[in-house]
């Protein structure tokens, strides 16, 4: 039995002739007109190597599936590693106001940390067919990116975990300047020994926000030390990274923790040990996440938008969707430094002072 036809493929201009078939894509990747059939359906069984060579020539001929336009699931797809975050509550909340806006459902998709979107994820995504696709950190492989825009599915990238192509779409934040205020914010307090828990090395707006934090501290010149600490962007990388500096033999009276989350398993690491804050220790997170005003002492974070990004990716993929030719492919949305309890001037008995 021969394989179901796909819709007719159509030029996206008069220039491209009508002439162009779903059979010279055949012929020109020497497959059967079913494989074709098969690759533009999302379906499983073909080789990468194929899928991608079927893909690069329908967008070399600037061909999509008639009907890629309008898909037929009114959703918004969420890509997260992970969903148990108050990061990825936050993201949640901003896609689903601006899905709310457009009458339309969110769809999640969690596939773990540190792990790519493998074919069984766009096999998904191609029967469900979603308006859109926010991906929060993840990049796709460029026959996923192919195959997406084949079918008129746009996507953009939350907080990306590397440099994004020039042709991905992207929302992120200020992360450097976020750091570097950090830092200031400390100095400002009198502290001159501080530590620092790192997020993964592997991430962009971690090595950014570290960045920002290191170049303030190094233009106070040299009576200021850092000790660093890694961590994922976890609790209880907090709790483990935290213990590490509390327990060296000249403590900072101050630490930057990476994100919120690694600010309060430091706070647990501080209180196991006797440590008060901000008595004996200034601590100071990252992202500003719902729970920072209600830990004990209220937590002085640098604000990300989170929610804002992540509505902002949203109304994004809608414009690109709508041929909006204007839409920027890059947007940072700017930091602010809060200042809560956590934070205070070093005791007076620190024998370190920054005139030493």
């Amino acid at each position: 039995m021969s394989d179901t036809f796909p819709e007719a493929l159509r030029p996206p201009d008069p220039e491209h002739g009508s002439g162009t078939t779903l059979g010279l894509i055949a012929r020109e990747a020497n497959v059967s007109i079913g494989t074709v059939s098969k690759v533009l359906n999302g379906r499983k069984g073909i080789s990468p190597v194929t899928c991608a060579r079927v893909e690069e020539l329908m967008e070399r001929h600037g061909y999509s599936r008639r009907g890629a336009e309008r898909p037929h699931g009114a959703l918004l797809e969420i890509v997260l590693e992970v969903v148990d975050t108050g990061f990825s509550v936050d993201l949640l909340r901003g896609v689903s106001a601006v899905a709310r806006e457009h009458g339309l459902s969110v769809i999640i998709t969690e596939h773990g940390r540190d792990t790519a979107l493998d074919g069984d994820w766009m096999a998904g995504v191609m029967q469900r067919r979603p308006m859109g696709l926010v991906l929060v950190f993840s990049d796709l492989a460029p026959a996923q990116k192919r195959q997406l825009r084949s079918r008129g599915i746009p996507f953009v990238v939350v907080d990306p975990a590397g440099s994004p192509a020039v042709d991905v779409p992207a929302v992120g934040s200020t992360n450097w300047e976020g750091g570097h205020a950090a830092g200031e914010h400390l100095l400002g307090l009198g502290h001159v020994r501080i530590g620092a828990i790192s997020g993964p090395t592997n991430r962009l707006y971690s090595r950014a926000r570290m960045s920002g934090f290191r170049s303030a501290l190094e233009a106070a010149g040299p009576a200021v030390s850092l000790v660093e600490a890694e961590g994922d962007f976890g609790r209880v990388a907090g709790h483990r990274a935290g213990g590490e500096l509390l327990d060296a033999a000249e403590r900072p009276t101050a630490i930057f923790a990476g994100n919120d989350e690694q600010a309060v398993g430091l706070y647990e690491a501080a209180r196991e040990r006797g440590i008060r804050i901000p008595d004996d220790l200034s601590v100071l997170g990252y992202d500003d996440l719902p729970f920072a005003r209600i830990v004990s002492p209220a937590l002085s974070t640098v604000r990300q938008p989170v929610r804002e990004m992540a509505e902002a990716a949203a109304r994004m993929v809608l414009r690109i969707r709508e041929g909006r030719s204007d839409e920027p492919t890059r947007l940072d949305l700017a930091t602010a430094l809060v200042v809560r309890a956590s934070t205070a001037a070093p005791a007076a008995a620190d024998p370190v002072s920054p005139s030493e």
